[in-house]
């Protein structure tokens, strides 16, 4: 199967929208990451997302939404959750919550799992394309299940080429980490996931703490993201490094290491919004390159813990950890 680059136009969504409602699999950009778009409500449809990525059936997807009101039809919505939604939407914020008695999300999409995951994208094309749809798009990141997520479009025909119908050439992506994704079915809202929406903008909002779940779960993940090994390229990962060894490539936050012949800096100037929106393409040059140069290992310094740091460590982390 050949897989088609469609231009960011009317006729390039139409064309996206036309695909995906005869059961297709189309890529498209949205202000995070290119998210693999197929029906939420067709079960042969997204069980070709999990078929095309190699993803664990035990995974679930996240439905996206052009609106609050359209998200909350297939969930039981609380007070907390329009509220965030009134803040936050459209933006980088996925929240799981119990499925609604006649949801038309496919259990495929779910995982089995009494909940869903919902979110509203932010974008002008990725919002074109939810319209001209009418209808909710999972869409887990355009890339091979556990590596790098794309972050433009080549990115995912690199790793999908041919097992996808198309690609919506939405450009580069803004903010560059996955939504974060909150848990609001019980007392206490749960940050389930950090992303492109900070714990601390989030806490401020709920009025409350968040909890914080305990790190990967591989038998029932409870949400998108959660796997211990994920976003990884295909050369090992070593975290807080302080210096680098000379088969090592080198990603740098701030002021770069010495003695690395291959490096890719998040940020010069410590930026952690200009770091996020880098990871993924800094990854993929440096797994990339450092194969060609015969390197072993990418070192990564150290990135702070506050803000879009959560997120990026989060991502860095699970990179880092062993392969299954």
């Amino acid at each position: 199967m050949h897989t088609r680059l469609l231009h960011n136009d009317p006729q390039g969504i139409a064309t996206a929208a036309a695909i995906l409602r005869a059961g297709g699999l189309v890529a498209f950009g949205t202000e995070t990451v290119y998210g693999l778009g197929a029906d939420a409500g067709n079960d042969t449809a997204v069980a070709a997302i999990y078929a095309a990525k190699g993803r664990p059936g035990i995974n679930p997807l996240i439905s996206h939404f052009a609106s609050a009101d359209a998200a909350f039809a297939q969930v039981a919505a609380t007070p907390l959750a329009r509220r965030l939604a009134e803040r936050f939407w459209p933006g980088p914020l996925t929240m799981v919550l119990p499925r609604a008695a006649h949801c038309g999300i496919s259990p495929i999409a779910t995982a089995g799992l009494p909940t869903a995951a919902v979110r509203v994208p932010a974008g002008d094309a990725t919002q074109a394309l939810l319209a001209a749809c009418g209808f909710p798009v999972v869409a887990p990141s355009a890339n091979p299940s556990g590596r790098v997520s794309p972050s433009d479009a080549q990115h995912v025909l690199a790793g999908l080429d041919g097992r996808i119908d198309a690609v919506l050439d939405c450009g580069p992506c803004r903010v560059g980490v996955e939504s974060t994704i909150i848990g609001l079915g019980g007392d206490t809202p749960v940050l389930l996931r950090p992303g492109g929406i900070t714990l601390e903008a989030l806490e401020d909002a709920c009025g409350m703490t968040l909890a914080l779940p305990a790190r990967g779960n591989d038998v029932r993940p409870s949400a998108p993201g959660q796997l211990s090994s994920h976003y990884a390229p295909g050369l090992p990962v070593r975290l807080e490094a302080t210096a680098v060894e000379p088969d090592e490539a080198l990603l740098a936050f701030g002021p770069p290491l010495p003695g690395s012949g291959l490096a890719w800096n998040l940020s010069a100037t410590g930026d952690l919004h200009e770091a996020a929106a880098r990871l993924f393409a800094g990854l993929r040059f440096l797994d990339m390159e450092g194969h060609r140069r015969g390197l072993v290992r990418i070192a990564v310094q150290h990135v702070p813990e506050h803000g879009l740091g959560r997120a990026i460590r989060d991502r860095l982390i699970r990179a880092a950890s062993p392969r299954a």
